[in-house]
């Protein structure tokens, strides 16, 4: 089983919409048992994905291990595709993972769930602390949004620098994401590296939350799920490289 993570230091970089279009590309492009495993207080993944699940606070109950994820996982509408939902509880989960004696919690919990899934993609809160440190270590990929923009930039480097030298640390993919080419930044950014992986603003990603739906569900043969089959192909070959 590969664990996927979508994370970024900073907030607004599109991480929720590309760990639901990437576990939909899993479930469906790879036909693989996948599990989106939503780690965001806000719960954007949970609403898209099972918009119509009872609202609860089970979701740190997980992490301190009083609750088998098991009992929280819940069936989306896309075939090979269950979602492990976040709820408010999950907003003081630095803290929480402060007060754990473990620092390979998460990489646990989730082997736990290794005869149940093939691929579980993690929507991860922005962050670069306690909470970080648990992805790093039970990640065995991480997918690094990036706006083509300084800030953004900024803050990639900075993961990738917090990622230098540590054996052991997982590969990071980089992705432009909300990539608009009538911005002089954005074509700069792209033309300085155009070799990474790049998503499209379109307004059909902005559809998800009105149709509880992956783009590749309404949309499948549009610029954007286009270019999420390619960073998913990219994901699967670089993962059974090890």
């Amino acid at each position: 089983m590969a664990r996927i993570a979508v994370y970024s230091s900073k907030g607004g970089v599109g991480k929720t919409t590309i760990a639901v279009n990437l576990a939909w590309a899993a479930a469906t492009l790879s036909s693989r048992r996948t599990l989106l495993w939503d780690l965001d207080a806000q719960g954007a993944a949970s609403f898209i994905l099972s918009p119509n699940r009872p609202s609860g606070d089970e979701a740190r109950a997980v992490i301190e291990r009083d609750l088998a994820p098991r009992k929280l996982i819940v069936p989306t509408g896309v075939p090979n595709l269950d979602l492990l939902p976040a709820d408010a509880s999950l907003r003081t989960l630095d803290l929480l993972f402060a007060e754990i004696d473990s620092k390979k919690r998460l990489l646990r919990i989730s082997e736990a769930l290794d005869k149940s899934y093939d691929r579980i993609i993690i929507d991860c809160p922005p962050g670069l602390g306690v909470t970080a440190e648990q992805i790093i270590r039970g990640a065995s990929l991480i997918v690094l949004p990036i706006i083509p923009s300084t800030l953004s930039s900024r803050a990639a480097d900075e993961l990738v620098d917090h990622l230098g030298g540590r054996k052991g640390a997982p590969p990071v993919v980089p992705v432009f994401n909300l990539v608009d080419r009538r911005r002089l930044a954005h074509r700069t950014a792209l033309a300085a590296a155009p070799d990474q992986h790049a998503l499209p603003m379109a307004s059909m990603v902005e559809q998800m939350a009105d149709r509880h739906a992956p783009v590749g569900a309404y949309a499948g043969r549009s610029q954007v799920a286009g270019a999420i089959a390619a960073l998913w192909r990219d994901i699967e070959r670089r993962v059974a490289a090890g």
